[in-house]
């Protein structure tokens, strides 16, 4: 019985020092992330979100699907989430964006228009996802 405790508590000690690994890797991870971030300038941060947003907001189109006019997924409620989020973006953020700035707008726009064409009930003219953000003053 002493020996099956002594390796209970062995294994225990193994289970707290993979712990203890585990939360220092984490710990360098993050530390990691950071260096990298800081090492990245902001316009690539922004960057990356905006594709992020466009690639997510694409695929819950369905516009990823073989069929884009049949996909196995179509979500518009996500879809108007993620355009809103990335017209908020751009419109924060196009003045520093460069010459980056006409691609982005291109693919907003893009992403708006098929919402609009997958849409059942299309929304008013300048009520879709993202539109009233999308052009300064109006």
């Amino acid at each position: 019985m002493h020996d099956q405790n002594h390796v209970h508590d062995q294994n225990h000690v193994h289970d707290q020092d993979h712990d203890v690994h585990d939360q220092d890797h984490d710990l360098h991870d993050h530390r990691s992330q950071e260096r990298d971030l800081v090492d990245i300038s902001a316009v690539e941060v922004i960057s990356r979100a905006a594709v992020m947003l466009m690639s997510a907001a694409a695929e819950q189109l369905g516009l990823g699907a073989e069929d884009a006019d049949d996909p196995e997924h179509r979500d518009l409620d996500e879809a108007r989430t993620l355009i809103t989020a990335l017209a908020g973006l751009l419109r924060a953020s196009l003045p520093d964006l460069g010459p980056h700035a006409a691609a982005f707008r291109d693919g907003l726009q893009a992403l708006q228009g098929a919402f609009r064409e997958y849409s059942i009930v299309p929304d008013e003219p300048g009520a879709g996802p993202g539109e009233s953000l999308g052009r300064r003053g109006g």
